[in-house]
């Protein structure tokens, strides 16, 4: 009796049964849904190997690029069907696009710093897309670099000063990033990886080694103490030993190296990721042995000294305002003098003229690129910063580290394939963002505690997967730093290598943008539990701030009752303060697990005042510290929604009915 007969028999049996205990009325047991036989997992494969093995065979000696396509997919885990194929020259038929992704340091968007670089106009801002909101999630260098490479907040890093003890590379290695962050991850995908530049800060000469940072295929790091200096900066490849670079431009040896790791990627059989890091426009920096650091003028290229004589930096109403703005520290800052202006003068001036040879790398990477039209079209290109910056606004000297529009709100280009071309992008991203987005575009899959999410920075991107993020979390722990020659009221300090008063008073806060088109918010919560709240839409320069001490109140902000305005925005906060994965990106769904509060729009209803001017905790702090000391942070998650019964309000699930 063959399998199928059997089964009929079986069916026709239980069938039987089932009329004479009622359950049936004269059906057809035909029309009783028959099981159909199945092969095992293990026939199957015995099945079909020798199939595969012979189509193995053959496809090597006809060299079938689609059958390696489809086994590159396969090792993906990734339907090969779920993302098209482009041409490579240095992959063939691949399905993963090439990477290059260019980072300068500090560099300023507010202070009109693109302005004065043609290639970035030219090669990002005419041929792809500019992202006005584009933000930081912590405002100094190396917490920012590590959020970036692992798409996780600072709270969630745990890297959130540049040393010892709550920063640096030795703390991005005893943390587990160095085995956990972007490299790492594309290796795995079958991407060759290269980076030249800086890393972060604390990679030095006596750091360089314990361990290696892992993941790269080619490095050749600018490494501390010689990371800052732009005539004889310190240089560490791949394993070899640090050099010094005495009377070579920095910038020009990144811009060289990028090009050779090109030109190494070119002959490869895989897709590649090019990291390049230049250090302009950071000022250049000193370290004395011991450990105090310096911050002067940057330094141009020769070539570039003479450009721009008159050059000032942009007099907005928040430049050296007659009277005091801000927050915290800030408040209590004097009125800079006239010295003082022409030295920050001079100090914007030369950032300027270093960021002419960023403008020159980007050129020689770009003209390697139209050498390679294959890979050019297959390639995508990302220009940004690691922080934002500040000169005289706010009466503050030359630095970064605010909760300021100038420190958080920077540059970001993307171009590449299916990029829209000279458009510009107005709603909210993040760091946070950035490596979720390179997974999408590489088809890896993403990985659930990111904190960030992927930006559709193509249109077939926006077409299935539109921004609907209104929010950025932004966060800062530990001293705020001044930079330049003088201390913040005016007086001239002694440049020296020594100089260790440059750290400012405390400058610990949590802060969240809101923007959308009808409202555009900022509000943040100091360590002192000081209030900052500014409607950016009729004070973007940030000089009014609506919860300040001893201000009389507007009655209204964006149309909405203030003190009901700000009941919602504070528990935003709080539920981002120690957020992670899901509830860093889609924060109003924890706090209205039923889904039907998606924006700050749905959470101002009337309807759910009492719990948030009533139930709802509230963010405070119980001290200032230098670092992420989670039991000085006062509450760390908000409360959901409870609906009328005290039952948490949340949507219907199948499983809680079965």
């Amino acid at each position: 009796m063959d399998e199928l007969t059997w089964e009929g028999d079986k069916m026709e049996n239980l069938y039987n049964k089932q009329v004479e205990a009622g359950l049936y009325h004269g059906q057809n047991p035909h029309h009783i849904q028959q099981k159909k036989p199945r092969h095992s997992s293990f026939k199957m494969a015995i099945m079909w190997w020798p199939l595969l093995l012979l189509f193995h065979l053959f496809t090597k000696l006809c060299d079938f690029s689609i059958y390696r396509y489809l086994l590159d997919s396969y090792a993906n885990n990734i339907s090969p069907v779920s993302r098209p194929a482009t041409m490579s020259a240095n992959s063939g038929l691949t399905n993963q696009p090439n990477f290059i992704f260019i980072m300068t340091d500090d560099q300023d968007l507010h202070m009109n710093s693109i302005d004065y670089q043609p290639a970035v106009q030219k090669h990002f801002a005419a041929e792809g897309s500019f992202y006005s909101r584009h933000y930081c999630t912590i405002s100094i260098c190396c917490p920012s670099r590590v959020s970036l490479l692992t798409g996780k907040a600072a709270h969630n890093t745990n890297v959130t000063d540049v040393s010892l003890p709550y920063g640096g590379y030795t703390k991005f290695v005893t943390e587990g990033w160095n085995e956990q962050y972007l490299p790492v991850w594309l290796q795995e995908a079958g991407y060759h990886t290269y980076y030249t530049g800086k890393l972060m800060n604390g990679h030095s000469t006596a750091t360089y080694n314990q361990p290696y940072p892992k993941g790269w295929t080619g490095t050749n790091f600018l490494i501390d103490p010689g990371t800052y200096v732009y005539y004889n900066s310190t240089t560490q490849r791949d394993q070899e030993e640090p050099q010094q670079n005495p009377g070579e431009y920095s910038t020009d040896i990144i811009a060289s190296s990028a090009v050779g790791f090109l030109n190494d990627a070119l002959v490869r059989e895989a897709p590649f990721f090019l990291g390049v890091a230049p250090v302009g426009p950071h000022a250049e920096t000193l370290h004395a042995e011991d450990g105090g650091v310096a911050f002067y003028d940057p330094v141009p290229a020769d070539r570039h000294k003479h450009l721009y004589p008159d050059l000032k930096v942009p007099r907005t109403p928040n430049f050296n305002p007659d009277v005091y703005s801000g927050g915290g520290f800030i408040r209590s800052l004097e009125k800079q003098n006239e010295t003082v202006v022409s030295y920050n003068d001079g100090f914007y001036r030369a950032r300027i003229q270093a960021l002419q040879a960023v403008d020159d790398l980007i050129e020689s990477i770009v003209g390697w690129l139209d050498e390679h039209p294959d890979i050019r079209e297959n390639t995508y290109l990302i220009y940004t910063t690691d922080n934002g910056y500040h000169i005289g606004q706010h009466r503050l000297p030359p630095g970064k580290t605010c909760n300021l529009e100038t420190d958080i709100n920077i540059p970001f280009f993307v171009r590449g394939p299916g990029v829209e071309k000279g458009k510009t992008v107005s709603y909210a991203t993040t760091h946070t963002d950035i490596v979720p987005t390179l997974f999408k575009l590489a088809g890896i899959p993403l990985r659930d505690d990111f904190d960030g999410e992927p930006i559709p920075v193509t249109t077939d991107m926006q077409d299935t997967s539109p921004r609907s993020s209104e929010h950025v979390n932004v966060e800062f722990w530990g001293p705020a730093i001044f930079e330049g020659i003088h201390t913040p009221n005016g007086s001239a300090l002694v440049p020296s290598p020594g100089l260790t008063g440059m750290m400012g008073p405390n400058n610990t806060w949590k802060s969240v943008r809101l923007i959308d088109d009808h409202h555009d918010l900022t509000y943040t919560v100091w360590c002192s539990n000081e209030h900052e709240l500014y409607d950016m839409k009729n004070d973007p320069y940030q000089m009014d701030n609506l919860l300040a001490e001893g201000r009389v109140q507007p009655l209204e902000v964006s149309g909405y009752d203030i003190n009901r305005l700000v009941s919602r925005i504070d528990a935003l906060l709080l539920t981002l303060k120690a957020c992670v994965g899901s509830t860093c990106t889609r924060p109003w769904g924890a706090l209205h697990p039923k889904g039907d509060v998606k924006n700050l729009k749905d959470a101002m209803h009337k309807h759910f005042d009492h719990f948030y001017m009533g139930k709802q905790k509230k963010v405070t702090f119980s001290g200032c510290a230098d670092g992420y000391l989670p039991w000085l942070e006062g509450p760390l998650e908000s409360e959901p929604y409870m609906d009328s019964f005290g039952r948490m309000a949340r949507r219907a699930r199948w499983e809680d009915m079965t």
